[in-house]
């Protein structure tokens, strides 16, 4: 802010003229620079109704270059978005590196307003609240720079500020009839954001309430705090954008037998009895989908396992008893450059399926603490802290009334390394052995303790893992359709 307007919540044209020019061209430099960081920025403009939040945004977006700016407004819920867990119509915006999103409504809009009208508790706003700092928490460890502005008006200047809007011939269409609804209750708004911003105003993802009366001030205001924020995240030291957190981590001790070693993989199935095992059970999946499909329960079936340990068979005889029209299959490879510049959970959240429809993932989210870990692809605090956000990830899912059920297949080393070879002598399964299989065998004592870890961090009530025995992939596969019908059977 210019020195002249230090203390103060008004700032004279002469004052606004004077400085603006140096702000705008500071602005566009660091969103020059915003580019190549590897750094996101989420702007967050809230407040009450008729402070001018989208008068802010149109002056963001003149001040600033509108190519890299994403502007989101939310107001009412798509059917989309209401068949999918709240926080899913945000994952689908989240910007990727070097760019900049403006919300105008965000996560905190539904809460503060089911609290207001009593739809929610005390408690259950609270426990809303503190989701939501879980959530910027996890954003900001991974190099996203969160700015929240709330725009204030007293009761008395807000109720002022509507009727000059509205009876102005230019401008009495941006007064909303829900806006006068809110007026009435002023206070109990002031009191819901005020415990809002009480509780979610951290270090990592700070509240800034600006004095909304005169419009000046409150523009420049914003802009000059951004550019403060923006200088402030670029300084930093190079290759720092992602924050190395704390995070609990406890992983396989000395001595401790592995989770693994517990599966008994000397299970097997005769060929008659598989047989009359797949059709039962393929006939029960598709009734049971059909079911949920008219109830509007949705379900993520995810498969991890070691290479070779039958994943894509197993998907198949579940897929079999399927409609296609009421399932997609998700194959998991490395990420492509949309994805990299984004949270790892981005590309995962956008493939949640809508009420009455089963997703299933050949691979998952759980490469950040399998492959990224032991190929030191992500660094030990992002895997790490991974756990909690994928255990917050996945009860979401749960808190929605999503199905989940997560399959870790496994084989011992001697049959994997039987598999390999049968690969590479049938000509039509040699695609699917390569060297990466051979390098990752290699690897089999640090995989086991990753998935050790895996299962020990990651088996919640909501969302406990079934350790598949795949020696013999007739028995996997009656274990694996079995399982399915079961979470099934249980939500129906």
């Amino acid at each position: 802010m210019p020195d002249a307007a230090k203390g103060l919540t008004v700032l004279s044209k002469k004052q606004y003229e004077e400085h603006l020019p140096t702000l705008r061209a500071e602005l566009i430099q660091a969103q020059s620079e915003l580019r190549d960081s590897g750094v996101s920025v989420v702007i967050i403009i809230s407040g009450v109704d008729g402070a001018g939040k989208g008068e802010v945004v149109h002056r963001l977006s003149e001040w600033l270059d509108p190519r890299g700016i994403d502007t989101q407004a939310f107001w009412q819920l798509s059917d989309e978005e209401k068949e999918r867990p709240p926080f899913w119509r945000f994952w689908k915006i989240l910007p990727a590196r070097g760019r900049i999103a403006i919300l105008v409504g965000s996560w905190y809009t539904e809460p503060i307003v089911a609290r207001v009208y009593n739809r929610i508790s005390a408690q259950a706003y609270d426990a809303a609240l503190r989701r939501i700092v879980r959530f910027e928490q996890m954003l900001a460890q991974d190099g996203t720079l969160i700015l929240k502005v709330a725009l204030h008006l007293s009761k008395k200047d807000q109720r002022k500020r509507l009727k000059d809007l509205e009876q102005k011939p230019n401008t009495h269409w941006r007064v909303l009839p829900s806006d006068w609804t809110h007026h009435k209750l002023y206070d109990s708004f002031t009191d819901a954001a005020h415990r809002s911003i009480q509780q979610t105003s951290t270090p990592m993802a700070p509240w800034l309430t600006i004095n909304a009366n005169d419009r000046r001030y409150r523009d420049f205001a914003v802009g000059s705090t951004l550019l403060e924020c923006l200088r402030k995240r670029l300084n930093q030291v190079p290759h720092a954008s992602r924050v190395e957190a704390s995070a609990r981590y406890v992983g396989l001790q000395k001595g401790q037998a592995s989770i693994l070693g517990t599966v008994d993989l000397t299970q097997t199935l005769s060929s008659a009895r598989y047989r009359k095992q797949l059709a039962k059970y393929q006939a029960k999946l598709n009734r049971l989908i059909w079911a949920a499909s008219e109830r509007g329960i949705a379900s993520v079936i995810l498969f991890e396992g070691w290479d070779a340990a039958g994943k894509g068979s197993c998907i198949r005889r579940i897929t079999e008893a399927m409609d296609p029209r009421l399932y997609r299959l998700i194959p998991v490879a490395a990420p492509t450059d949309e994805e990299r510049v984004h949270h790892y959970l981005w590309r995962f959240w956008r493939h949640i399926p809508r009420a009455g429809r089963m997703t299933l993932f050949d691979r998952s989210w759980y490469g950040r603490v399998l492959v990224e870990r032991v190929e030191r692809f992500a660094t030990r605090a992002e895997w790490t802290r991974a756990y909690s956000e994928i255990r917050d990830f996945e009860s979401q899912l749960a808190d929605h009334g999503i199905v989940l059920a997560k399959f870790w297949i496994h084989i011992s080393k001697e049959e994997q390394l039987q598999r390999f070879k049968r690969r590479e002598e049938v000509a039509y399964k040699r695609h699917k052995i390569t060297s990466e299989d051979w390098r990752n065998r290699r690897k089999w004592a640090a995989y086991e303790t990753a998935v050790n870890d895996m299962v020990a961090e990651t088996s919640i009530a909501t969302s406990p893992w079934t350790l598949v025995a795949g020696n013999d992939k007739k028995f996997a596969r009656i274990q694996i359709l079995k399982s399915v019908c079961q979470r099934l059977e249980a939500a129906l």
